[in-house]
């Protein structure tokens, strides 16, 4: 009576009050076991719920950060204001204009896949290239890490503690130096040592030139903001200036009056000059030799724009300023032509010579829109260009 198994039918109402289905307990309870029950789907946010809810985080983190940055700079005294915030951008402003590099490169690749220009081949790249959506990911990392680290300096600077706010852009320049030569494969490794090798390829251009040597030396030229600052910042950081206004005084090794900064701004027109001359030597096209030439106007106006810290300022005056403004203009002028003529080819011939009559057709459809639209969004992604 009670040692006997009990069996209950398959059609009881008890069990079809509990459920829909039979119950057999002994073979569910061995799935059970093993794990082979089957588990429902998981329930993943919408992507368009989880954007928003990014764009959502970003926009607190912006505000945050001004709110904070604004406070800061507040606190400041106002003889001391004007002092702290050049210094605060003179460290971040480099790594800023970056990243809008970075951005607007991107929208140079959005427009030529809208165009259906074929940039992989014109630029020279293999099969894994970054396409603009992973490129605006890296602008938009860029973008949350310089301002959070610009706002911890002038949070930390603004309250007393000198040492902590001198280690934010020192931290900074060596996680982003760190992250440039990183050998193992995450962040777009082949992408980064591609970088790299055309960097020493511009620097040593001892061999036949690429397209992409010389596209990102061209780059270079127009980053004179930036090497500047960068060179100001380095300078800094290696001799414990950051955080101080030492560098403000006359004689500090960091100031105006370093050598090493037009050297500095030199350096990408004299790679460029020595690549055209090594095209010269490989194809014995003579325009190469143009080419160099106008890269050799620049040298005048950046040596003789140095000697205003190193001259009396009657002989700045009177001799090297007057010098200064004409190669200025010859280099300004010949870069100008240049540009417009050989690099972009907008000749007169080429602009106004449509084929159909119709100007509105021509500026909404023609292939000189596309090539005016491109070329307009490089020239203007850099700023600083002689």
């Amino acid at each position: 009576m009670f040692g006997g198994l009990a069996t209950i039918s398959n059609n009881s109402p008890i069990l079809r009050r509990i459920s829909s289905r039979p119950v057999v307990f002994d073979q569910e309870l061995n799935e059970m076991k093993s794990g082979s029950l089957p588990i429902g789907p998981a329930i993943m946010p919408s992507p368009i719920l989880l954007w928003r809810f990014k764009v959502l985080l970003f926009l607190i983190w912006g505000f945050s950060c001004c709110k904070i940055s604004w406070d800061s700079v507040m606190r400041m005294s106002a003889d001391l204001r004007d002092l702290f915030l050049y210094e605060a951008f003179l460290y971040f402003n480099p790594l800023l204009l970056v990243t809008m590099m970075v951005w607007l490169w991107g929208v140079n690749l959005w427009v030529f896949a809208q165009s259906t220009v074929s940039y992989t081949k014109v630029f020279d790249l293999d099969q894994n290239h970054l396409t603009h959506n992973e490129i605006w990911k890296c602008a938009t990392w860029m973008t949350i890490v310089v301002p959070t680290s610009m706002t911890s300096y002038l949070y930390l600077y603004s309250h007393g503690e000198v040492s902590l706010a001198a280690s934010q852009p020192v931290l900074l320049y060596a996680a982003v130096a760190m992250l440039l030569i990183f050998p193992f494969d995450i962040f777009y490794l082949s992408s980064r040592y591609y970088l790299l090798r055309t960097l020493w390829r511009i620097l040593l251009p001892l061999q036949a030139i690429t397209f992409s040597d010389f596209f990102v030396a061209d780059i270079l030229t127009s980053m004179a903001k930036v090497l500047s600052d960068l060179e100001r910042s380095a300078c800094r950081m290696v001799h414990r200036q950051v955080a101080t206004i030492a560098w403000f005084e006359a004689d500090s090794v960091c100031g105006s009056h370093s050598i090493a900064i037009p050297l500095v701004l030199v350096l990408p027109y004299m790679c460029r000059f020595f690549q055209c001359l090594r095209q010269y030597k490989d194809t014995g096209e003579k325009t190469t030799l143009f080419n160099a030439l106008k890269y050799s106007t620049a040298i005048p106006v950046i040596f003789l724009s140095a000697l205003k810290y190193h001259v009396f300022p009657d002989r700045w005056t009177n001799i090297y300023r007057p010098l200064w403004l004409l190669s200025s203009v010859v280099n300004s002028l010949y870069s100008f032509y240049w540009d417009v003529t050989r690099d972009w080819d907008l000749s007169s011939s080429r602009i106004f010579m449509f084929k159909n009559p119709s100007l509105i057709s021509n500026l909404l459809h023609a292939r000189q829109w596309v090539r005016l639209q491109q070329i307009f969004i490089l020239y203007w992604q850099l700023p600083g260009r002689m």
